[in-house]
């Protein structure tokens, strides 16, 4: 093998594809990133058998060529080099990288030893905008569980329903589902959060649309010159449409920024009781009020001007609220319940295709 390429492209490939190497499996090989020349291009990759990362740079390649070479070493290297052309050649299991005032020489292992996800043969294809995949994954992904006793509920949902596209994720005590764009195929993916946070870094700013393909049992995301392949989670997810409340007794319209400040300085006080804050809303004042209490500290009751809909008071866990509030992202917000211990719905009042679902905590 023998190349050239440039650092920056090195350097952001190996950037986006050494995250998912794995230093503590007990395969050690899994700790390396795969440089393999592919049709006048270098393919960067990298895997824990769950997930898999392949990066296509543009490169000048003089011979054809893999290796295997430690992912840490190797992007701490690239990263402090110079911006320049990296001359990259393989003798036996070394790889020579040179550049101006700099030459190294890194020991490498066999790329025959490197494990290879199975390729997507026979599935389905489609395309979304990156931007509406970006946006959706940052407001669905945070209610997922990092629980493994539970691992239906550690991925996200992307399935089809009544003609258009959604995705949601739930731990159990929050839920938070995203209608993406209309669709006419058949949708069912229960894909791990894990590898939607990495395909996250891996969308940045690209513009364009992202190709979507899968089979029962794994889908690849295409982003420009970066795919990302992970393991679809087996199960069948809860019907979690029977948990959101079709109508309100109580609700309150205000706005976004509003609430977000007075749940911050109410989660002060909230601290040695796991974030428990008690919501009233007060239709005689036009106002919403978050009360927190803490034994040894002291106690805070907030307010904030609101159009209020029938009074109500309920317990909810103040970084939920706050975690809702960030998703949500409008300049207003509808929060509404139906008792204390029923869930609360937060929305944007302009836009009908988010939610975020909170189940009340025990006052």
């Amino acid at each position: 093998m023998k190349l050239q390429v440039t650092q920056e492209n090195l350097a952001r490939a190996l950037t986006n594809v050494s995250r998912v190497a794995n230093t503590r499996g007990t395969l050690p090989i899994l700790a390396n990133v795969l440089l393999k020349t592919v049709d006048n291009r270098l393919s960067i990759a990298a895997t824990n058998l769950d997930i898999a990362i392949t990066h296509y740079i543009g490169s000048k390649v003089s011979e054809e060529g893999s290796i295997t070479v430690p992912a840490k070493l190797m992007q701490d290297f690239v990263g402090s080099l110079p911006n320049s052309v990296i001359d990259l050649k393989l003798d036996d299991y070394k790889l020579n990288i040179s550049t101006d005032k700099y030459k190294s020489v890194i020991n490498g292992v066999s790329a025959e030893d490197y494990p290879v996800m199975p390729a997507i043969t026979d599935g389905k294809s489609w395309n979304i905008p990156a931007k509406v995949l970006k946006t959706s994954l940052q407001q669905v992904v945070i209610a997922a569980s990092n629980d493994e006793a539970r691992p239906v509920l550690t991925g996200v949902y992307i399935h089809s329903f009544e003609g258009s596209l959604f995705m949601v994720a739930t731990d159990s005590y929050r839920l938070a589902e995203k209608r993406l764009m209309k669709t006419n195929e058949d949708i069912n993916l229960l894909v791990p959060a894990t590898a939607l946070n990495d395909l996250l870094r891996i969308l940045g700013d690209f513009g364009g649309d992202v190709g979507v393909f899968h089979d029962d049992q794994q889908v690849l995301f295409k982003v420009g010159d970066v795919e990302l392949v992970t393991r679809l989670i087996e199960g069948a997810y809860p019907d979690y449409r029977k948990l959101i409340p079709s109508s309100f007794a109580s609700s309150a319209d205000l706005k976004r920024s509003d609430l977000t400040n007075i749940t911050k300085v109410s989660s002060l006080f909230a601290r040695e009781s796991a974030g428990s804050v008690t919501i009233h809303l007060d239709a005689e004042n036009s106002q919403v009020s978050i009360r927190s209490v803490a034994s040894q500290l002291g106690e805070n009751t907030s307010a904030a001007t609101a159009k209020i809909t029938n009074e109500g008071t309920i317990t909810l866990n103040s970084r939920y609220i706050l975690d809702a509030l960030h998703a949500l992202g409008g300049e207003d917000v509808i929060f509404a319940f139906n008792g204390k211990l029923e869930p609360t719905v937060l929305s944007d009042p302009k836009t009908d295709d988010y939610l975020h679902v909170i189940m009340p905590l025990k006052s």
